[in-house]
């Protein structure tokens, strides 16, 4: 009996495991990597705690655990990650979206009308969760995403295409503003550029390394890429257009600097759900 593995035995196992080599959150990372191999959801599991698991099962969740060990993130091996209710395919190829991106999302709507059309763009679109989740949520608007990387333009188009917005979200390769015709205006430009300072990227942890280096690394001071943001933003918004940005939480009073001197007016910082200042947001001046 003590060769069977059932899920109960297994997720004890894995979760106990983990906390020993110092995983975050074991439990839920077990359910997750589970809930992948046996191509269930997480509640299921708890259903079917006394199912045993086959040999292929069991030899595809100990390699998963491997790899999660050696510091693979947990979504680049399951390959997808939930972004305001909807689910994008992730992997090496763009930063992992995290749950704090979709209070951007959520002043973005505030700003994007719901019954007339408007145009929004989304600078380092990355996997594209920004973009593609303002388009589903305002029929509307017609969103415009850029990024420096062709790997991550390519994903961005495949989650598109994948949840429907192919035909509403234009993936453009290039820096920043350069792929915009010269002519083109919004009346929302929201970034997640990359923030943080070039020398603290050794000290992050080895899932986070995984990610790309050019959607993490900021610059010696972590803000090139929200300085130019910023500034590029002055060009293509509308008049009353916002400018909505995320930024490191100890970079508030540095970006609303920035903000105040590129001549945007109710430059304001705002807090995530665990009060640190994640969020930053100017207007374009309506004259």
């Amino acid at each position: 009996m003590s060769d069977v593995w059932t899920i109960r035995r297994i997720l004890t196992w894995t979760t106990g495991h983990f906390e020993k080599r110092g995983v975050d959150a074991p439990r839920l990372t077990a359910e997750i990597l589970l809930a992948h191999v046996l191509k269930t959801g997480r509640v299921r599991l708890y259903v079917d705690l006394d199912r045993p698991l086959s040999k292929d099962e069991l030899a595809a969740f100990k390699a998963l655990i491997e790899r999660r060990l050696a510091g693979e993130p947990t979504n680049y091996l399951t390959g997808t990650k939930e972004f305001y209710n909807r689910p994008f395919k992730v992997d090496a190829r763009v930063l992992i979206p995290r749950p704090e991106t979709e209070l951007l999302v959520e002043a973005v709507l505030h700003a994007v009308p719901r019954d007339a059309p408007s145009r929004v763009l989304d600078v380092c679109t990355g996997s594209g969760c920004i973009a593609i989740s303002v388009a589903a949520e305002r029929p509307q608007a017609t969103v415009v995403a850029t990024d420096l990387s062709k790997d991550a333009c390519a994903l961005a188009r495949e989650n598109a295409q994948a949840l429907g917005m192919a035909e509403r979200v234009s993936v453009l390769e290039g820096d920043l503003f350069s792929p915009l015709p010269p002519d083109a205006t919004f009346r929302v430009v929201v970034s997640n550029p990359p923030y943080i300072d070039s020398g603290d990227i050794a000290g992050l942890s080895a899932e986070v390394r995984r990610e790309p280096r050019l959607a993490l690394d900021g610059g010696p001071d972590g803000l090139v890429a929200l300085r130019r943001v910023i500034h590029g933003a002055r060009r293509v918004l509308e008049p009353g257009g916002l400018l909505a940005l995320e930024m490191g939480e100890t970079q508030g009073s540095a970006v609303l600097e920035l903000l105040r001197a590129a001549g945007y007016s109710d430059a304001r910082v705002e807090k995530d759900l665990e009060r640190r200042e994640r969020m930053a947001f100017g207007t374009q001046p309506a004259a």
